[in-house]
């Protein structure tokens, strides 16, 4: 009787093992299978694929930046970004020859332009302000004598306490978006004398530093070294804080826009752009404010009110 209860527990003892065998394999099986997964699913969301940009002069360092880094992360991504200026980056985007269309200005304010098809990405803020060959020698204007200058009423730097030298213009082509900031904001939308036009920011920033008595306007993200100097307006500097507080009136979004909703690569591309990393280091480092930093906001109208 002992031995048969004995064997009894024995087979019960063997058939538990086997159970717990086969909860243990399946276990580990179920445990495979969601590597797999994992892993597909992994391979599924690795980005590939070009992306072509195009527009703003002003923000091509900022976007070529943020490009070659995202690249690194996305090794099988491709992105051109080109300049040629905001209105060949809205008229570009807005054809379809590119996906992304950069721009200093709002659709809107750009003749021609189907506002109305293009979705607008404010991805950081610019300031800009005049800017003069060295011996100049001035860095400070006030705005009316800064009008009187772009428009060709004030002649020569000796009568605002300059140099004794005839002033040379540097302008943009109607199409810049820069040119169009500044002639708003800066000149209060009067229309600049005849002068060199030239729609590179580093092809403006040459000119100025080897031309005597020239002046031009750049982003603050050009002023990097001191072969130009960067113009106070009615002695407030042309610093980030006094963008952000409102104080220093030229400044405008920089806009990334999609013909639509952006969908894939571009997509991820401006939200990479929208990104802590990119917003609060890259973009400071290239000389662009952070859009979350303002304390004011502008409509397409140019009206500015505290947030």
């Amino acid at each position: 009787m002992k031995s048969l209860k004995k064997f009894s527990l024995l087979t019960i003892f063997a058939a538990l093992m086997v159970v717990m065998a086969a909860c243990g394999g399946g276990a580990s099986k179920d445990k495979t299978q969601g590597t797999d997964d994992s892993t597909k699913t992994e391979e599924t969301k690795e980005l590939s694929g070009s992306l072509s940009i195009s527009g703003s002069s002003a923000m091509q360092p900022l976007v070529a930046a943020a490009a070659e880094e995202f690249m690194a992360e996305n090794p099988k991504v491709d992105i051109q970004v080109q300049a040629g200026g905001s209105g060949t980056g809205l008229s570009q985007v807005a054809e379809g020859s590119v996906q992304i269309g950069n721009s200093d200005v709002f659709a809107e304010e750009k003749e021609g332009i189907p506002a109305d098809q293009l979705v607008d990405h404010k991805v950081a803020v610019v300031g800009m302000t005049a800017a003069v060959n060295p011996k100049v020698g001035i860095k400070d204007i006030k705005k009316d004598d800064l009008i009187k200058v772009f428009t060709g009423k004030i002649t020569n730097w000796k009568e605002l306490g300059g140099a004794d030298q005839k002033i040379v213009l540097v302008n943009r082509p109607d199409s810049s978006g820069t040119r169009a900031i500044f002639n708003k904001f800066a000149l209060d939308g009067a229309t600049p004398a005849e002068g060199i036009t030239e729609d590179s920011s580093n092809t403006v920033k040459k000119i100025i530093n080897e031309t005597e008595g020239a002046i031009g306007y750049l982003a603050f993200s050009y002023f990097t070294d001191d072969s130009v100097t960067p113009l106070a307006i009615d002695g407030v500097e042309p610093t980030e804080e006094n963008v952000q507080s409102g104080k220093f009136p030229v400044w405008a979004y920089q806009h990334s826009y999609t013909k639509g909703e952006a969908t894939d690569l571009a997509k991820a591309f401006l939200d990479y752009l929208m990104s802590d990393e990119i917003q609060t280091t890259l973009l400071k480092e290239q000389g662009y404010l952070p859009v979350t930093k303002m304390k004011v906001e502008r409509d397409a109208e140019g009206n500015q009110k505290n947030l």
